[in-house]
């Protein structure tokens, strides 16, 4: 069980598709890779405390419902396999809860203009408007969890 957390634009989904695809090549079952397509919204990043270690680690009916962005609501759930290997990436992923149930933990970090670029080039139109607010609850969770200490691996 591998998390992934830094800021947007650290680099995180980069890294976790080269990741699983060396990891696949390995024997045994395929990883599951669960990107940051959870998050309730804009305003939402708070709920992947929460939802990386109740819903998506979870030991029985581990699953989630992907958000659809044009929809603005949750989308159909998707299911997990528990006993399956999985890379989960996002910001939110570490904390201390999440962080004990994980084999490997990686901080993904970049300097504020690099992420800022990267994220908009990324997301472009959709994401320019909240930046600013997405900042701040980034910032928040860095505060509270202290994520980057809690990584065994920091990549930056």
């Amino acid at each position: 069980m591998v998390l992934i957390d830094g800021g947007s634009g650290s680099g995180k989904s980069t890294l976790a598709e080269a990741l699983v695809g060396i990891l696949d090549r390995r024997p045994g079952a395929p990883w599951q890779l669960v990107h940051d397509d959870f998050y309730p919204g804009w305003a939402g990043l708070s709920a992947a405390w929460r939802m990386v270690p109740e819903k998506i680690l979870a030991d029985h009916d581990a699953g989630y419902r992907p958000w659809d962005w044009a929809a603005k609501a949750p989308g159909d759930r998707r299911e997990l396999d528990p006993r399956a290997a999985i890379l989960v990436e996002c910001c939110g992923a570490l904390t201390p809860v999440s962080a004990a149930m994980a084999t490997t933990r990686i901080w993904c970090e970049a300097d504020p203009r690099t992420r800022r670029r990267r994220a908009l080039d990324r997301d472009g139109e959709m994401f320019a408007p909240y930046w600013q607010m997405w900042a701040v609850q980034e910032e928040l969770h860095w505060l509270r969890h202290r994520p980057r200490t809690l990584a065994d691996i920091v990549v930056g």
